[in-house]
């Protein structure tokens, strides 16, 4: 049953209690706080997603609000450098989005006071990047891996360890920890400046900041579910937070990677200070207050649930395009039947399929493949588009949802015929392209162009953003030009894991 509330969150209750919820814990110590900021602090879709109201850029307000209180750390694993590791919601490498990122936090008034590249071993695309960052300006530290690490806690704790790495100089009281994705050595970087700064008689504390699991809900609550679906190339999984009932009697998730290192990580806090550990459990180091916003339960939980769906498919493509092994699909099937939800429970999965059978019926497909496209809008309505030999599916599903939206015609054409046959003759004739029906990104160009001169296309053209944040789903998947289309327009775009040409190599 479709829920009619639009919001489950409130970000301003949120805000409230959790900028509180910081500042207190960094009056316990000291007044200096390395604080582990966990997911995204920009463009945190996810959360937006799972949680409807959930403003993504809300936690950027939050460090706003303690502006004056704050340095920033950015972090970024060497590694992830070398392998060119993409963001999969913009489809940039860890390297871009740092870069990005800084200006971003520009943007709204902040400056990033470091760039740290960890686990360093003079990788040479590392090398380069730190070369990038240092003649814009930027201050970067070179981290190296941790001797002794995760067993030698004598080693890990001493000069030769945290110490061997350069202290990274900060003059606020609180320090964020960031980085684009988790293994980015955000932890390791928060515990090297503690143990120089205690080493200095400067009693710091260190404290985590995530999103999810969020640790007062049940483990198999849906949105706890959606974030194992979100991680489960990790696999991540939500547990009961053993440590903290042991401590206290009291019912707290966490996830399994952040329980099965608080042993070792309580040591290595003992060994730093000197004495009792901070903290008696992985909640005890979170600050999070994310419940604290949900205002109702049944939007979060069919939100969560069409997360879930989105993320099966985003697996079972990495797995036909040979990014993710076999069991990680079977890991998110089960995760869809904790939740409860199957793939065709997405309102635009049948309607994209039954119009990849109606273009198989009129026989229009490339190279005899068939393919189907549907878009759900703002007010429930299906929009379907399905491919020919001048449009691409998604082509011609977002020129069949601009028209409805602007009162068109569904016969109308807007794109002129002699515009398609100009980018198809430079496709198929000069660049000796295959793929010479247009993608979303063609698309939306030969539109712009028209719009010049079509009164119609004008109209069509200025509906587009009334698409952001629709749901899609393709029966193939994308080409790049779609993909990169389907990006800009913002949508929460799926497919099924077929393609949708039997040529093995779609450059154009």
């Amino acid at each position: 049953m479709r829920v009619t509330s639009l919001t489950g969150f409130d970000n301003d209750k949120y805000l409230r209690e959790q900028t509180s919820a910081i500042l207190e814990r960094v009056n316990r110590f000291n007044h200096k706080l390395y604080l582990e900021f966990g997911g995204k602090i920009l463009f945190d879709y996810h959360a937006a997603r799972v949680l409807p109201g959930f403003d993504p850029n809300v936690k950027m307000r939050l460090l706003q609000l303690l502006k004056d209180k704050i340095d920033v750390i950015l972090c970024i694993h060497a590694g992830a450098i070398e392998r060119k590791k993409v963001r999969a919601d913009f489809g940039i490498t860890y390297d871009v989005d740092t870069l990005k990122t800084i200006d971003d936090f520009r943007e709204w008034g902040i400056d990033i006071t470091a760039v740290v590249i960890t686990r360093y071993r003079n990788q040479t695309t590392a090398k380069s990047f730190k070369n990038k960052l240092e003649m814009r300006g930027i201050k970067v530290y070179l981290h190296y891996p941790t001797e002794g690490y995760p067993t030698d806690i004598d080693l890990i704790v001493s000069d030769k360890g945290y110490g061997a790495n350069e202290y990274i100089e900060t003059k606020n009281p609180i320090v964020i920890v960031t980085g684009p994705g988790p293994g980015s050595g955000k932890l390791a970087t928060c515990l090297c400046n503690l143990y120089q700064d205690y080493k200095n008689g400067v009693k710091a504390g260190y404290a985590k900041f995530e999103t999810f699991p969020i640790w007062d809900l049940p483990v198999g609550h849906m949105v706890n579910l959606a974030y194992e679906a979100a991680t489960v190339d990790l696999e991540d999984r939500v547990l009961i937070d053993e440590h903290h009932l042991k401590a206290y009697n009291v019912r707290t998730v966490n996830y399994n990677r952040d329980i099965e290192a608080f042993h070792l990580l309580k040591r290595i806090i003992e060994k730093i200070t000197g004495g009792e550990s901070m903290y008696q459990s992985p909640t005890d180091m979170g600050v999070n207050r994310a419940s604290a916003g949900i205002v109702d339960d049944a939007v979060i939980t069919e939100a969560s649930g069409q997360e879930i769906i989105r993320r099966y498919f985003r697996c079972a493509v990495e797995y036909a395009v040979g990014l993710v092994e076999k069991e990680t699909v079977a890991r998110i099937v089960d995760i869809m039947n904790n939740a409860g939800v199957k793939a065709e429970d997405r309102k635009v999965v049948l309607p994209a399929r039954e119009a990849a059978r109606e273009a198989e019926r009129c026989g229009k497909g490339h190279e005899g493949i068939s393919c189907g496209a549907a878009i759900e809008l703002h007010d429930g309505t299906i929009i379907t588009g399905k491919n020919s030999p001048l449009l691409q599916a998604s082509s011609s599903l977002v020129l069949n949802a601009a028209k409805h939206l602007a009162g068109l015609p569904d016969k109308l054409y807007l794109l002129p015929e002699m515009l398609i046959d100009s980018v198809t003759h430079l496709k198929k004739d000069i660049l000796n392209g295959k793929m010479v029906s247009l993608d979303v990104d063609e698309t939306l160009i030969v539109l712009g162009i028209s719009a010049l001169s079509n009164p119609a296309a004008k109209m069509a053209l200025e509906n587009l953003k009334l698409l952001r944040n629709c749901e899609v789903h393709l029966t193939h998947i994308p080409t790049p030009g779609d993909e990169s289309g389907w990006r800009k327009l913002k949508v929460n775009l799926t497919c099924d894991p077929e393609y949708s040409s039997k040529s093995l190599f779609i450059g154009g």
